[in-house]
C-alpha cells in the first residue's frame, strides 16, 4: 500500500509541475500572439497548480491514515482555486468582448496547437494513472482526482480544435469560440471547486463533465 501511495503522490507533484511548466508557456505565446485561447487556457493551469498542491496535500495526509474528508488546508486551496476560476471566466468573457470590437485575431495559433497536444497526451497518462492507483488503493479521493483531472483532458481538447481551426482555415472566430468554451469550463470548475469546500466531502462532482 505504502508503494501506491507513494505513486500517487509522485503523481500530485507531477501534475503541478507540469501545470506549472504549461502555464508559463502558454500564457507567454498567449500574450505574445495575441491568442487569447491559448492565454486562458494557460491561466486555467495556474489555477490549477492550487489546486493541485490541495491535492498534494491530501495524499500526504493518506500516507498516515484514511482520508474521506478536507482538511482546513485543502478547503482554503478550494475557496481560492474557486474564487480564482471565477475571476479567469469573468477575463475571458471581457478580454473576448473587447477582440470583437476591436477585431484582433492571433497572429498565429501554432503554439496553441502544440501546447494542446503534449497536455492531451500528458493529462491523459495522469488520469488514467490516477485511476489505476485510486482503484488498487479503494481510495475514493484518489478515483475523484483522476476523475477531474478529466476537465483538463477536455480543455486541451478545446484548446486543439479552436487552435487548429484558426491556423488551417483562418476562421477569425475559432479562437474567440475556443476562449468561450475555457470560460465554461473555468466556470465549472468554480462551482465544483466552491461546492466540494462546502461539503469538504472527496468526492468528485466534475466527474459527469
Amino acid at each position: 500500500m505504502q508503494q501506491k501511495l507513494k505513486l500517487a503522490l509522485m503523481l500530485s507533484i507531477l501534475t503541478v509541475i507540469y501545470n506549472l511548466a504549461e502555464g508559463l508557456i502558454s500564457v507567454y505565446f498567449g500574450v505574445s500572439d495575441e491568442a487569447l485561447a491559448l492565454f486562458g487556457f494557460g491561466t486555467d493551469s495556474f489555477v490549477e497548480v492550487i489546486s493541485g498542491i490541495g491535492i498534494w496535500h491530501m495524499v500526504l495526509r493518506m500516507q498516515k491514515s484514511p482520508v474521506d474528508q478536507f482538511d482546513a488546508f485543502e478547503v482554503k486551496a478550494l475557496r481560492i482555486t474557486g474564487f480564482s476560476f471565477y475571476v479567469l471566466t469573468a477575463g475571458l468573457i471581457i478580454g473576448a468582448a473587447i477582440s470583437v470590437i476591436t477585431n484582433k485575431v492571433p497572429e498565429t495559433t501554432m503554439p496553441g496547437i502544440i501546447v494542446s497536444s503534449i497536455s492531451i497526451l500528458t493529462m491523459y497518462f495522469l488520469m488514467q494513472q490516477k485511476l489505476k492507483v485510486g482503484k488498487a488503493l479503494n481510495s475514493e479521493a484518489i478515483i475523484a482526482d483522476a476523475n477531474c483531472t478529466k476537465t483538463c483532458f477536455y480543455l486541451s481538447i478545446i484548446l486543439l480544435i479552436s487552435s487548429g481551426l484558426y491556423y488551417f482555415t483562418g476562421f477569425i472566430y475559432a479562437d474567440l469560440l475556443g476562449s468561450l468554451g475555457i470560460a465554461w469550463f473555468a466556470f465549472s470548475e468554480g462551482k465544483e471547486a466552491f461546492e466540494k469546500a462546502k461539503t469538504k466531502k472527496t468526492a468528485c462532482a466534475c466527474c459527469a463533465h
